[in-house]
């Protein structure tokens, strides 16, 4: 069973390994410890997969301004909203 305690640091750094912005130490890290950890892969798939429909979903649909901004809001990212 893997070490949760070590989960937690190494998804910190979730965003850059999809980006593939990771620096090859971290990332190496983070592979091994995906080999053993299935929470972990879980959490990895999901992200991909969520990156992936959103992906597809938005050369689809355009998101209302109003609903964009309230998003970006909510997930804390207000700098990126349009003022």
């Amino acid at each position: 069973m893997a070490d949760t305690g070590h989960c937690k640091s190494l998804l910190r750094n979730l965003s850059d390994y999809v980006d593939g912005e990771l620096s090859p130490e971290l990332c190496s890290a983070l592979e091994h410890h995906l080999e053993g950890c299935e929470n972990c892969q879980i959490v990895i798939n999901t992200l991909k997969k969520t990156i992936e429909l959103y992906r597809l979903s938005s050369e689809a649909e355009h998101i209302p301004d109003d609903v964009r901004r309230r998003l970006l809001i909510s997930l804390d990212l207000a700098d990126f909203t349009q003022k």
